[in-house]
């Protein structure tokens, strides 16, 4: 596939999603962006991960003059049937109340993206309703999905379809002249579905990847266990791959972030992961699209348990431990900050000629 194919994300097929491949990431622009760091006048690797994932971004946008100017941040917004079943402190009406926020760049996420100059672009991917919301890119796939409890939260048509919604929405952003993606989410009972499917995904008992999501006391949490327990037993999900997986115990939203993984591999653009939610998506999109992983930039490790065993799955090491769990890519956001902070550096850091001293060698 071309670089820059444009893929027609309301009529994909299961068949065309698995011929996608993702390509290696450019070694010889990775090695010379940690050259680059050698160069500057500072101790060898003393910037840490930045100069690793700086090399990443090099590699992936095959260029060694990283330009980040331009940020979006991606957040998916959909509902989940699942709340009926009482496993959120909230109700769906908090979704469309929060997304409205968004539209008018009043929500978190907006906040801090006016810090760096980030755009952000939400994405109504399947809200449960029929109302149109100024500022909102409509890419609705279905009102919600199903109360997986009850049948599969999908068919497996919309599921694939909702993951074209995210690899088309990494074309767009990249026909508009954004350099980096950040993805973020917005859907009451999200942790629950990215909980069953992490489970589902890791072959792993349910108990060590639920926690409490947005603050459930411990008989919520012991139902929403219960829940997706009766779930994955009843489907028989360590038996699925991952788009059945997806489409039984999933959210739209879940869907859309996989796109967007998938469409970084696919338009090489680097996708900065926010958190649990994103992390799942992310697994997703590595199973459906071996090697997506590698245009992946992580960002925080979260509150929620399941983090930890993503991180291994994905074998990826999140910079900032802040114990965060707001969610719409808040994480992701303050991430591209601290880019920023370290191509200040690459970019224009002193040189050891400047100093008139010798330049540090590296240990073979």
């Amino acid at each position: 596939m071309e670089c820059l194919e444009r893929l027609v994300w309301n009529q994909y097929t299961r068949d065309e999603l698995e011929q996608l491949r993702a390509e290696k990431p450019d070694r010889e622009i990775n090695k010379r962006v940690r050259d680059q760091w050698d160069a500057i006048a500072k101790p060898i690797d003393s910037m840490g991960r930045f100069e690793t994932l700086t090399a990443q971004i090099g590699g992936i946008t095959g260029s060694d003059k990283i330009d980040l100017s331009r940020k979006a941040v991606i957040v998916m917004c959909a509902d989940n049937g699942i709340v009926q079943e009482k496993v959120s402190q909230s109700g769906q009406e908090v979704t469309t109340a929060v997304l409205k926020a968004m539209a008018k760049n009043q929500s978190a996420v907006c906040k801090l993206a006016e810090v760096i100059g980030a755009d952000v672009i939400p994405v109504d991917i399947g809200i449960n309703g029929n109302e149109r919301i100024e500022g909102v890119w409509n890419r609705k796939i279905r009102r919600g999905t199903e109360n997986f409890r009850q049948k599969p939260a999908m068919t497996e048509e919309e599921a694939i379809r909702a993951i074209a919604v995210g690899i088309d929405m990494v074309y767009e952003c990249k026909m508009r002249g954004y350099h980096i993606v950040a993805t973020g989410e917005l859907g009451i009972g999200n942790t629950t579905t990215s909980s069953a499917v992490a489970a589902a995904l890791l072959k792993c008992e349910v108990d060590e990847v639920t926690g409490r999501g947005a603050g459930l006391m411990e008989e919520g949490l012991v139902r929403k266990r219960q829940v997706i327990k009766e779930a994955v037993n009843k489907y028989e999900l360590e038996n699925k791959d991952a788009v059945a997986i997806l489409a039984t115990v999933g959210g739209l939203d879940i869907a859309g972030l996989a796109g967007v993984c998938i469409g970084g591999a696919v338009y090489h653009m680097p996708i900065v992961l926010d958190g649990m939610i994103s992390m799942t998506a992310a697994l997703l999109a590595e199973r459906i699209v071996p090697g997506t992983k590698a245009y992946l930039i992580p960002s925080h490790k979260g509150k929620e348990p399941a983090v930890a065993k993503l991180m291994g799955a994905l074998e990826i090491e999140p910079v900032i431990a802040g114990e965060m769990a707001l969610g719409e890519g808040t994480g992701a956001v303050m991430m591209m900050a601290l880019l920023d902070m370290a191509l200040q550096i690459y970019h224009s850091g002193a040189s050891f000629s400047d100093f008139r001293i010798e330049q540090y060698q590296r240990i073979p």
